[in-house]
């Protein structure tokens, strides 16, 4: 037993108290919320993504299997066709969605990009759909048919009304959005009425959207054009149809600006509004958000209603900006499923989905070059999607593959050693 410097009894031990443990440094602490941040595992899973996929490249080769066949007479010759190969493929991605290099003009070489943002734009008003819907905790799979319920309401209005120009886009757009909510509604409602799981509903939804608009394509009177047999509908009047953004020499149309502006709404929704702190609210834990007073069941609804709204918004760019000349049961051309990818890359953020959006159509506009020029598989394609989503899926596969380090074992680490610490106190006190 001793004295302290006011005459205070301090215990005296045999096992010292653990120093306390140095904060860490500023630039520590960023280098850590950066890599264990979600942005960083997204960029890291695209680029592994990319790494496979040029490996898929090299084996379908036929320069690299050639070459392959001799390798241990001449190794370089398989190397330098492998970097032909893979190098040749990305280049073409690139110039076929961002900027072809070998265009005579600027114009023309800036077409590629906006390629990418025609095909981008109704994947990210799905996306927008499907990761809201995330965000309440619910499985929004039915974006197919939202969508082709959209396109339907909006094309008829499109090519069966005479109104003015401008009146005319905007009466249909409602239309778009009005039925895609409402087939969602439908969604939400079972769920909130019934408990009906949604991802069966909407699935379910799905095939009888399909089948309801099949049949409307093979009735006189509905759908389909007069005086065809085909199940398509007549061309949009052009009083309906969305304008060009930069002239007819490109695809891109108002329905990009239409997308900007929901993604805004959406961040607006989810960041500011009393009503994205319900939605935020009950998708963490549904059974609190009602104790502390907030009706799930409607959240449910109302959520599944905007959510077939953005849906919607894509169906409605399809008829109206993308396909003009008439449409048939396949206009939504797979972009629902593709939603959910997008979704799931982008975080379920606004803004992660907007720049997932755009990725995926940079990948939708590029392999189709990368077929013309390389002659690449499009399918390879389809594949660096699905790893994307698989790498983004396991996160702690990216961080061992990158040697990053994992928030849970720095707060195992942290966990021990305060218990550590807990313990050597303890002990110095029992002394």
């Amino acid at each position: 037993m001793s004295e302290n410097l006011t005459g205070g009894a301090v215990i005296a031990s045999d096992h010292p108290v653990a120093p306390p443990q140095p904060e860490p440094s500023k630039w520590h602490d960023t280098f850590l919320r950066i890599t264990q941040g979600n942005a960083a595992i997204s960029v890291l899973a695209v680029l592994l993504a990319l790494i496979v996929g040029g490996i898929m490249i090299a084996f379908t080769d036929e320069d690299v299997q050639a070459s392959a066949g001799y390798f241990f007479a001449r190794p370089l010759d398989t190397i330098a066709a492998i970097w032909d190969a893979v190098s040749g493929a990305y280049i073409a991605l690139f110039q076929g969605s961002i900027y072809n290099f070998g265009a005579p003009t600027f114009a023309r070489g800036i077409r590629p990009l906006t390629e990418t943002l025609t095909f981008a734009t109704p994947l990210i008003a799905a996306g927008l759909g499907v990761a809201l819907a995330f965000r309440i905790g619910m499985f929004n799979i039915g974006g197919r048919g939202q969508m082709l319920m959209a396109s339907a309401a909006a094309g008829w209005v499109a090519f069966s009304l005479d109104l003015p120009w401008g009146i005319h886009m905007i009466v249909a757009l409602i239309a778009g959005l009005a039925a895609g909510a409402l087939w969602a509604g439908i969604a939400g409602a079972l769920k909130a009425w019934t408990g009906a799981h949604e991802v069966i509903v909407t699935i379910m939804l799905n095939y009888v959207a399909f089948y309801l608009i099949s049949w409307m394509l093979r009735t006189p009177g509905l759908l389909q054009a007069p005086g065809s047999s085909n199940p398509k509908t007549p061309p949009m009047k052009p009083t309906a149809v969305f304008p060009e953004l930069f002239g007819p020499q490109y695809n891109l149309h108002f329905g990009f600006i239409l997308v900007i502006l929901a993604t805004i709404v959406v961040w607006w929704i989810l960041s500011r509004s009393s009503l994205g702190f319900k939605f935020r609210a009950v998708g963490e834990n549904p059974h609190a958000a009602r104790v502390a007073g907030i009706n799930v069941k409607s959240m449910y609804i109302i959520g599944m209603l905007i959510a077939g709204a953005l849906v919607g918004l894509a169906g409605v760019n399809q008829v109206l900006g993308t396909i003009t000349t008439g449409f048939s049961a396949d206009i939504d051309a797979g972009i629902g499923f593709d939603a959910i990818t997008v979704a799931l890359l982008g975080r379920s953020t606004p803004w992660g989905t907007f720049a997932a959006g755009i990725l995926f159509g940079a990948f939708k506009a590029g392999g189709f070059a990368m077929q013309a020029a390389e002659g690449v598989p499009i399918e390879i394609v389809t594949v660096v999607q699905a790893l994307i989503v698989l790498f983004i899926a396991a996160p702690p596969l990216v961080r061992t593959i990158f040697f990053l380090p994992s928030p849970e074992r720095d707060q195992r680490r942290r966990e021990k050693a305060r218990t550590k610490q807990l313990k050597a106190e303890a002990g110095a006190v029992a002394k």
